[in-house]
Order: C-alpha cells, then sequence, then structure tokens
C-alpha cells in the first residue's frame, strides 16, 4: 500500500546465531549439495554463514518433527483456530523459536485466498492513542498470523474511502477502523469483497461488529468534580460538525448537565478538527466571549493540551480561572503541567476487543458483535 499512508506495526525475525550449525547441515552446507538449487545462487560464489541462514526456509513438517507431534498440531497452534493443550503448545512454540519458523505468507495467501495483513484505519497517527491502538491490535493479532498495516487517514473522507478500496485490492484479512467522516454506507464494499471490518467509535455504524465506549459513568464524575469548586459556566471545545455520527460527546454532556443544574449554551461550544491547534484556536476563541467560562471539556487530549498552550500565552491560570478536562487519557496526559484531567479510554482495551471480533469473524461468525470498553475518569490537576 502507498507508504506515506501507511506503515508495518511488525517486528523482524530472525534465525538465532546458535542454531548456525543445525541450519547448515539442513541447508546441505558441506555435504555437497550446490547453492545452484537455491534462488539467486551464483556457482562458485563464496557462501557465508548469513547468507546460508537467509536461504534456508524452516518448514512446518520440520517444526513438528521437531516438536514431537503433527503438522496439523503446529498449524493449531499458529493459527489459534483449536485448542492446543498448554505442554504442547510450548514444545510447538520452542520449536520454532529454535529452528527460526516463519510463516510463508504468499503460500498462505494463496491456500486461503487472502493475506497475512490486517489494516488499523485511523484518523491521526500523529495523536498517541492511536499509536496504543496499533500496538494493541498487532499484540492479539500476531498469535493468528496476522500483520497490522496503520494507515493514515488525515480525517478526510476521500482518504478513507481510498484505503478501504485499497484494502479490497491488496485482499486484506480484515479492517479495523476508526471512522471520521466515513459513511456506514461506505462499507459495503468490504463487505462486497468478503472482508471482515471492525469499528471503533462513539456511535453505532450499521450491521458491522464495533468497539464504543461505555463513558456515562466517568463524565458524570467529571462533571461532578468540576460544579463541586462552584463552576456553572461549562464550555466544549467539540469536533467538527460533519463527523461521523455528529458529535456524541458533546451529546452525552448535553444530556447530564441538568442533573448539576447547569446547561451548555450555544455561545459556549466551538468546533474544529481534533487537534493541537484547533484547541488553541478554540480556547482563544471563548476567552474572548463577554462571559468567559470556568471550566472548558475538549473531545480529546489533543485538543485540551492545545487550550493549555493558548491559556499560557493569554496568561489564564488552569485550574484557577479555567478547569480543563480531556478525553482518552493519552500517553502525554500526564506529563503536561498541570496534569491533564481527563476521561480515559483505554486504548489497549479497544485494541484487545477490535481484535477478538476479527478474529471471531474469520472463525466464521456472521451476527454482527458490539463490545463496549468502559471508560473511567481520571482526577488530575487541570481541574
Amino acid at each position: 500500500m502507498n507508504q506515506n499512508r501507511c506503515s508495518y506495526a511488525t517486528r523482524p525475525r530472525r534465525h538465532p546465531t546458535s542454531h548456525r550449525t543445525a541450519l547448515r547441515a539442513h541447508a546441505g552446507v558441506g555435504t555437497g549439495v550446490s547453492w545452484d538449487r537455491f534462488p539467486g545462487s551464483v556457482p562458485g560464489a563464496k557462501v557465508t554463514p548469513q547468507k546460508e541462514r537467509e536461504r534456508v526456509r524452516v518448514t512446518m513438517a520440520e517444526v513438528a518433527s521437531a516438536a514431537g507431534v503433527s503438522s496439523a498440531t503446529v498449524s493449531y497452534v499458529l493459527s489459534g483456530k483449536r485448542a492446543v493443550a498448554p505442554a504442547t503448545r510450548a514444545a510447538v512454540e520452542s520449536a520454532i523459536a529454535e529452528l527460526g519458523f516463519t510463516v510463508n505468507a504468499t503460500a498462505r495467501s494463496l491456500r486461503t485466498g487472502r493475506s497475512s495483513l490486517a489494516a488499523l484505519i485511523v484518523p491521526d497517527i500523529a495523536n498517541p492513542f492511536y499509536a496504543q491502538l496499533a500496538s494493541s491490535l498487532q499484540e492479539q493479532l500476531r498469535a493468528s498470523g496476522l500483520h497490522v498495516v496503520v494507515c493514515n487517514t488525515g480525517a478526510d473522507r476521500e482518504e478513507e474511502r481510498a484505503l478501504l478500496a485499497e484494502a479490497v485490492q491488496q485482499r486484506f484479512a480484515g479492517v479495523v477502523i476508526t471512522p471520521f467522516r466515513l459513511h456506514p454506507e461506505d462499507l459495503d464494499t468490504l463487505a462486497e469483497a468478503g472482508i471482515p471490518a471492525v469499528v471503533s467509535a462513539d456511535v453505532s455504524f450499521g450491521a458491522v461488529d464495533l468497539v464504543k465506549p461505555d463513558a456515562r459513568s466517568a463524565t458524570l464524575q467529571a462533571l461532578q468534580r468540576v460544579t463541586a469548586n462552584q463552576r456553572r459556566r461549562i464550555a466544549v471545545i467539540a469536533g467538527p460538525r460533519d463527523a461521523t455520527g455528529g458529535d456524541p460527546r458533546l451529546a452525552m454532556l448535553r444530556r447530564l448537565a441538568p442533573q448539576f443544574g447547569i446547561s451548555l449554551p450555544r455561545e459556549l461550544v466551538v468546533r474544529g478538527e481534533h487537534t493541537r491547534d484547533s484547541g488553541a484556536v478554540g480556547f482563544t476563541e471563548l476567552m474572548s466571549r463577554r462571559e468567559r467560562p470556568d471550566a472548558v471539556f475538549c473531545a480529546n487530549d489533543m485538543i485540551a493540551v492545545g487550550a493549555m498552550d493558548a491559556a499560557h500565552d493569554l496568561g489564564v491560570d488552569i485550574p484557577g480561572e479555567v478547569a480543563l478536562v480531556g478525553h482518552d487519557d493519552a500517553a502525554f496526559a500526564s506529563l503536561v503541567r498541570p496534569r491533564l484531567t481527563t476521561i480515559r479510554y483505554p486504548a489497549h482495551d479497544v485494541g484487545v476487543a477490535a481484535a477478538q471480533l476479527l478474529k471471531e469473524r474469520l472463525d466464521g461468525r456472521t451476527a454482527p458483535r458490539t463490545v463496549r470498553v468502559r471508560a473511567l475518569f481520571v482526577a488530575r490537576g487541570s481541574a
């Protein structure tokens, strides 16, 4: 796929040097076997140990022999499609490590009709939340022989659609996507190609597998903390109007605020992209109001950090004059000063849930399923 769109979240594997002798014997080195049988060999050329290892491909049958099991059992361990006794799995994994076995992705693709790659499509790879999500997803899918390609859309709908089309063209095993401006019908292209999709979003997205937050309790706690300090003018720096599903985080704040005897006046809601720059612009706009807010909720932590930048430039004390609450609990939230009070949406748990849903689809489940990931309120210094 286009390198400026996507990157691999994989780690290279290599044969351990401690098994050089075994690998030389397997390759026929010193046994009269000519290197002419290996692709790219040059008759009479000096062969280094490194080149010997690169030209050796350990087979599944050899792993099975070393582990004392059948080739089918090795396949079950690699695919995760059947339960394998812990001792047997340990023996197979040890043999794989000893021999340096890697899955022949090309052969498997020809056999199954799909690749060993899954796409993770996100709106902003610069946001640490998505880096954490990618790491978690890769960790979970690796055991099933799948690797993750991370694709950045820049929150652009045409780029989102282009990447879906490319996933079909490349016959990806599956797609996990956090849509930003995509429409539910845009996923039809994956369904028609038989490629399972998992959506990570705050709103429902049609008849597909969905990972969504359960943030009601955390939002109530955030409002309670802010209003307990007698803050009554609550503002929101929200996302753009044309974002997928509107702005469910803003909608939840509006639903819950009356429980504390407050509302969210229209003039105290500003909109922008989910970026640091938008946070700075939005906070500056709010501070220009005749009646300034005394608390600001942000659609994500990137926006909140931008708001902190603007507060510093404007000489606004946080939390003395204005309390600030983010959303997501990205890695940097505890590093800024004051440390950011936020609603944690655990990226690791989102990745685990998305991977499980994708694996279930690949194993044959057909009915769509929704998994809710609980969000948590994290009280720190900014509110």
